[in-house]
This record gives structure tokens, C-alpha cells and sequence, in this order.
């Protein structure tokens, strides 16, 4: 341990360091003022704050959420029962005259002119054809969903879907405009959509449908010539077809086209082969000349800058100045220079292999490169006589599809005059245009939606709030000062806060390992406590238990006692917990032997202990499982044992079983200088709490205090600010990267 960790209690006893402050007041609660086994009398005379009162509901707020949404969702299921109204709008202008896209005679006036034609629109509009036509398109399901709602409403016969039409449906000519509106009310908002974009699109089909019945007449002379020329084109089409089957071609500039591209590749492939084959060729020259002239095949380049190649003479290097510095440290026949020459050997013989699969692999090559230049050489020539044998067939083709694309023509051009005519026809006859088509509205015009929701809001908060009160009212667990002090009665000396994501090992050591800076500082400040108070300051052996198990206590002995051995103290860790023992789990080692084996006369301390396994740390683990745990401890032996070793360590650390669960912790107790009771954060109750440390302060023997574990960092600000301030947070994360650095 460096001089400034050596410093770091009398710091933080006196308040200012690692965010822990325990000369201070809190809760209502002087530390200062607190003797041993005396917390019980202390009460506090606080009444909640506002504080006090958010941090409740910090804790609980997901009772609040659930609570809110089963409301706010019952409000929503009560508001969305209720039968709603909804309304869809369509709008469409009126044009003053048709648009003309070609010049040809109307088959229909429909120029507006006046405030009369504008009417006489609105009242076709409302006119009962345009209804008529609109019912005749409400069929199946969309009739279905029209009328499912009015049965539900009412058990009298429903009207006539035309009489519902009418009655629902308002026509709106907006003023000093050309724009006629069209309304629609209904339960459903998709037929109420559905149906005022049918009104806007049988207005316009009613116009259209007028204009359209004249104008067939002159669209059907050009049907009739077009069905000539079709018949034409197709014979001409048929006759193409036939001699490119005859031949296998497609068109002849295409395929023209395809064979010089083809013949360019198939020589550029051909030029490409006989340059491979020459490589090919000078490297396996190369390589026969190399062996039969006795060279080093891994001085050829290309054989060198292989990569496994690379990497196994790097080795032999490598190895072969490891051999070199060996033999200059041992002799021939030393261990250590043995297995180096054996593996020098065992790279050179790889090495050797490796080059010898490389020059197979090149002769290889150049076999395939031989192929290869044979195999594209002859796909050239066979497409330099595919090339001839297409021109003999060019002349014929072109007379026959330079026919058949003359007719094509025509045939486009008898069909492009039939369809201007019949756009014609229909732009002309097109007097309104849809501005804006009817979309299913997302709000009902009734019943109010946003109010009955924003009265489910409130009312779901302010019942969330009241039952996460309730909650809190109900909750007995220990998680605050106020539950440690006030009710389990004993004084606070230290927290450790939370620990995530660590094997149950990593977590004992952590004050060694500093995987933790936070938890490692934890332990530090704990430390201090515990040299503040002359009883604790001079105990030699202190035994650590809690209420039940899961609790920490082993973490918490561990933990502890790497921290007073690192501050130069001889320490020894003593594991008691006879039952289910813990502590040799926590730092890797064998259960073989241990306390029962001192008690029974099978070993001694000397027999048993591991010592050193952590600078000025010893360890004697529980030695098994003991069928008789409370006679082992109650023994003379198990007493002389402990007075051995006050004489041999500055500090004995006794890791105990829960109190709740055995008795066996209140056996061992009264041979111990003080004991420190572990409670884990927000896990324990209270009057469990609270019994077992009864037991523990009616045992005449002085407790040192209660350490909360594993604290919430989430909530830690909130229950413990005045012990843990995350503004510190920061702090420990720099340090551990500058720590991480000097390291590196």
C-alpha cells in the first residue's frame, strides 16, 4: 500500500474523503454520539420533508406506471365503447370550361357561366341518380360495416340506405368559390371517407358518362381499321419469328454485336493465357534449376513472399537466436536447451515442408497455365467460324424485319389517333376536378375524446401516486439509515455499494485485485471506522454474521480483512461457518483440512493454515462439512485454538453462518473481542433485522456496528446522500484510467 492510501482513514474519519461522512449528523442521528451496542437509543425527532416524500416515489415508480395505465387504458376502453361520430370532407372545383387538349368539336356544352350553372352543379350533386349510384356501389362488406352500426343502435327496421344517404350527406358550395364540399357523417370513419369520395367520383362519372356516349361513335371506324393492321403486323411478326428459329438467332445487329464482343474477350482471355504460361514457365525453370544446383528454394522471391513462408522463417529465426542464448545459460543436455533444440527442429522440418508444397504448388500452376492457354486458343477459333457462318444469314433478315417495322408503324399510328381521340373525348368531358378526396378522420366529432382522456390521465397518476404511498406503508424492508439506526438499533459504520457482473471470487478479493475502485474505497473508509473507536481499534478478534444468508458476510470478512492487511497488520481469516463453508471458495483454494481438524486433534494450526496467500493475509478454512458444528465450536479446543491465534496475528477474522438461520455465530461470539453485523441493502426485514441484532447486543460482547452491502447506486444518492455523493463518481473513474495508465 502506498504512503497516501496509508493516510486515507484519518481522512475520511474526519469527514472529507471518499464521499463518506461519518462524523457528521443524518436522519437525525449523530455517528459521533454512538456507543457500541447502544444504536437502539437513539430515535429520530425528523418529520418527512418533501424529499423524503419524492424519494418514495423514486423507489416505486413502477407501481405508479402500472397503476397509471390500468386507469388511463380502463378510461380509454370506456371512451372508445361509447358510439362515435365521424366526419369526412371532399372537396371538388367546378371548372368555368372544359380543358381542351385537342382541337375538336365538343360533343357537349358544360361552360359555367353563371351562379345559375353553378347551382344547377350542386343540384346534380343532390340529385337522387347520383345517390342511386352511389348505393348501388355500397355492396358486400362495405354494406356490411355501413349498416352494422345502426343495428346495434337500434332494434326498429333500419331506413333504406338511400334515405341514410341523404340524411347524413351534406353538399356545402363554399363561398365566392367554385368549390363544392361534400360532407359525410357516420360511426365508421372508413365508410365515412369511403362514401364522400363516392359522391365527388359519381359527380364526375355522371359528366363523363354524358360526353362519353356520343363520342363512342367516332372511336369505333379507327377500332375496326386498327384490327386490320393488327392482323397484318401479327403475320409479318410470325414470319420474323419463324426464320429466327430457323437459323437460332436473335436480331442481327444484337447478335452481330454479341459475337465481336465475344470474339474480343476470347482474345484478350487467349493473350491473358500465354502471359500466365510464360510466368508459370520462368518460375518452374527457375525452381528446377534451384534444386538441381543444390540452392536454398526460400531465396526465390516469389516463393519467400509467401505468407506461411514468411511466418515460419521469422520462427526459425527467431528460435534459433532463443537456442543461441540458451547455450550460452546451460549446457547440451540441460532440460530447458533440450526443448528449444526440439523445437527448432520441429519449425525447421515444418519450413522444409512448407517450401516443398510451395513448389508443387507452382509446378502446379504452370500445368494449369498450359491448359488453360490451349483451352482459350480454341474457344477463339470456334467463335471466329461462328462469326463467318452469322453474315451469310444478314441480307434475308433485314429485307423481312425492315417489312414487318413499316406495318409496325402504321399499326402504332392508327392506334395513337384512336386514343387521342378518346382522351379527347374524355378530358373534354371532364368539368370538375377532386381538390381534396375524403380521408378517414383519427377524432370523432363526439363524443370528446381528449376529455375523458385527460380525465383518465389525472385520475390514473393521482391513484398511481396514493398506492405506491400505500406500498411504502407496507414495506418493511431495511434500506435506509432511519431502518438501521432507528429501528435495528444498531450504529451505521460503513457501505459498500453494488457490485455487477463478478464471480463470487473476484468479488472476495476485490480490495486486492482494485477491480472496483468505488467498493475498494468503500472498504478503506470502513477501515477508518473501525480505528476511530478505542474497543475496535484494540480488538484482535472481531467475527462478522448477518440475518440471513445471501447477505455478504463472507464478502464483507474477505474484503476487510485484505484492507487492515494491507495497511501492514498480519491478519488471519478464520472460516466457521461449519455448515455451508464459504471462504475457501472465495480465494481458490482446497476444503481439505481446517477448523475441525484443530478441534479433533487431527492437525494443528501449522498443519492446516495456507499462509501467504495474499501479503500479511493467512487463511484456515472450515476443513469440510462437520455433522456436529455447535459441539465443535462449544469445544475447549476450539477455544485454546483462537487463543493461539490472538498471539500470532494482530488481527483474527471469524466468517460465522446467518443468526436467523443457527445459533452457531452466538457460540463463538463470546470468545471475541467484537463482532460486525452485515445487512444487504433493500433485502432483509426489518423485525428480522432488528431480532437478530438483539441477539447479538444481549450478548454482552461489543458491536462495532451494522455495514450495509450491496447499495444501489441508482438510489444511493437518494437513501444515503449524506454518506455517498455521486459528484465523486467522476473522481474514481479518472483515477482508475490514470491508474490503467502508469500501468501500461
Amino acid at each position: 500500500m502506498d504512503p497516501e492510501n496509508k493516510q486515507a482513514p484519518a481522512t475520511s474519519a474526519q469527514g472529507s474523503g471518499y464521499g463518506y461522512n461519518y462524523g457528521g449528523s443524518y436522519a437525525g442521528y449523530s455517528a459521533a454520539g454512538y456507543g457500541y451496542g447502544a444504536g437502539g437509543e437513539h430515535e429520530s425527532s425528523t418529520q418527512r420533508t418533501l424529499q423524503d416524500y419524492l424519494l418514495i416515489l423514486r423507489e416505486r415508480v413502477w407501481y405508479i406506471v402500472v397503476v397509471f395505465l390500468v386507469v388511463f387504458s380502463s378510461s380509454l376502453v370506456f371512451t372508445l365503447s361509447l358510439p362515435k361520430i365521424y366526419q369526412s370532407v371532399a372537396s371538388v372545383q367546378i371548372f368555368r370550361r372544359a380543358p381542351v387538349v385537342m382541337q375538336m368539336q365538343n360533343v357537349m356544352e358544360n361552360e359555367v357561366r353563371s351562379a345559375e350553372d353553378l347551382n344547377t352543379q350542386v343540384k346534380v350533386l343532390e340529385s337522387g341518380t347520383i345517390i342511386q349510384k352511389v348505393a348501388e356501389r355500397i355492396t358486400g362488406e362495405d354494406l356490411r360495416r355501413f349498416t352494422a352500426p345502426l343495428l346495434k343502435e337500434s332494434s326498429e327496421e333500419v331506413p333504406s340506405i338511400t334515405k341514410l344517404l341523404q340524411e347524413r350527406r351534406k353538399i356545402v358550395p363554399q363561398r365566392l368559390s367554385l368549390v363544392i364540399s361534400v360532407q359525410f357523417e357516420h360511426q365508421d370513419p372508413q365508410v365515412a371517407a369511403k362514401v364522400a369520395n363516392l359522391f365527388v367520383d359519381e359527380y364526375i362519372a355522371y359528366n363523363a358518362r354524358m360526353s362519353i356516349d356520343q363520342s363512342l361513335k367516332a372511336v369505333e371506324e379507327l377500332k375496326v381499321s386498327a384490327e386490320e393492321q393488327r392482323r397484318k403486323v401479327d403475320e409479318l411478326a410470325a414470319k420474323l419469328q419463324a426464320y429466327r428459329e430457323k437459323n437460332n438467332m436473335v436480331a442481327l445487329d444484337s447478335k452481330k454485336d454479341i459475337v465481336n464482343e465475344t470474339l474480343k474477350q476470347l482474345n484478350l482471355n487467349a493473350t491473358q493465357a500465354t502471359n500466365a504460361r510464360e510466368i508459370a514457365e520462368i518460375r518452374s525453370k527457375q525452381i528446377k534449376e534451384r534444386v538441381q544446383s543444390g540452392g536454398d528454394l526460400s531465396e526465390l522471391p516469389f516463393i519467400a513472399n509467401q505468407e506461411l513462408i514468411k511466418d515460419l522463417s521469422q520462427k526459425l529465426a527467431a528460435k534459433k537466436i532463443e537456442v543461441a542464448q540458451l547455450r550460452n545459460r546451460y549446457r547440451e543436455k540441460h532440460p530447458t536447451l533440450s526443448d528449444a533444440l526440439s523445437s527448432l527442429a520441429q519449425i525447421e522440418n515444418e519450413f522444409k515442408r512448407a517450401i516443398d508444397a510451395a513448389s508443387a504448388s507452382i509446378e502446379s500452376e504452370y500445368q494449369t497455365a498450359i491448359r488453360n492457354e490451349q483451352a482459350a486458343k480454341a474457344a477463339l477459333d470456334a467463335q471466329k467460324t461462328a462469326s463467318l457462318e452469322l453474315d451469310r444469314y444478314g441480307m434475308a433478315y433485314t429485307e423481312l424485319e425492315r417489312e414487318f417495322r413499316v406495318n409496325e408503324q402504321l399499326l402504332q399510328s392508327i392506334l395513337g389517333r384512336r386514343l387521342e381521340t378518346t382522351m379527347s373525348s374524355n378530358i373534354d368531358s371532364q368539368n370538375a376536378r377532386v381538390i381534396d378526396r375524403a380521408v378517414a378522420s383519427k377524432r370523432p366529432i363526439s363524443p370528446n375524446i381528449p376529455l375523458n382522456l385527460g380525465l383518465g390521465f389525472l385520475g390514473g397518476i393521482g391513484l398511481g401516486l396514493a398506492f405506491a404511498f400505500f406500498v411504502a406503508y407496507v414495506d418493511d424492508r431495511v434500506k435506509s439509515s432511519f431502518d438501521i439506526e432507528g429501528v435495528v438499533g444498531l450504529p451505521l459504520i460503513g457501505i459498500i455499494p453494488e457490485i455487477k457482473r463478478m464471480e463470487q471470487p473476484d468479488k472476495a478479493q476485490i480490495v486486492a485485485n482494485n477491480a472496483d475502485r468505488q467498493v475498494s474505497e468503500a472498504f478503506l473508509t470502513l477501515h477508518s471506522s473501525l480505528r476511530l473507536k478505542d474497543e475496535s481499534k484494540n480488538a484482535k478478534v472481531i467475527l462478522t454474521t448477518s440475518t440471513i444468508p445471501g447477505e455478504g458476510k463472507s464478502f464483507m470478512t474477505t474484503n476487510l480483512a485484505l484492507t487492515f492487511a494491507a495497511h501492514g497488520e498480519k491478519v488471519v481469516v478464520i472460516d466457521c461457518d461449519l455448515r455451508k463453508p464459504n471462504v475457501h471458495k472465495s480465494f481458490r483454494i482446497e476444503n481439505l483440512k481446517g477448523v475441525i481438524d484443530i478441534v479433533l486433534g487431527k492437525g494443528t494450526i501449522d498443519d492446516v493454515v495456507v499462509k501467504n496467500l495474499l501479503p500479511n493475509l493467512d487463511v484456515i478454512p472450515a476443513g469440510g462439512r462437520a455433522k456436529n458444528p455447535t459441539q465443535i465450536l462449544n469445544s475447549k479446543n476450539f477455544e485454546l485454538m483462537l487463543s493461539d491465534l490472538k498471539k500470532r496475528y494482530d488481527r483474527v477474522f471469524v466468517d460465522t453462518p446467518p443468526l436467523a438461520a443457527v445459533s452457531d455465530a452466538m457460540i463463538v461470539l463470546p470468545l471475541c473481542d467484537g463482532s460486525i453485523f452485515t445487512i444487504f441493502f433493500n433485502k432483509v426485514r426489518r423485525k428480522a433485522a432488528q431480532f437478530a441484532a438483539k441477539k447479538l447486543l444481549e450478548a454482552n460482547v461489543p458491536v462495532f456496528g451494522a455495514v450495509l452491502n450491496g447499495l444501489n447506486l441508482a438510489v444511493s444518492g437518494y437513501y444515503y446522500s449524506q454518506y455517498y455523493d455521486k459528484s465523486y463518481k467522476d473522481y474514481y473513474v479518472v483515477m482508475a484510467k490514470k491508474d490503467d495508465q502508469q500501468e501500461r
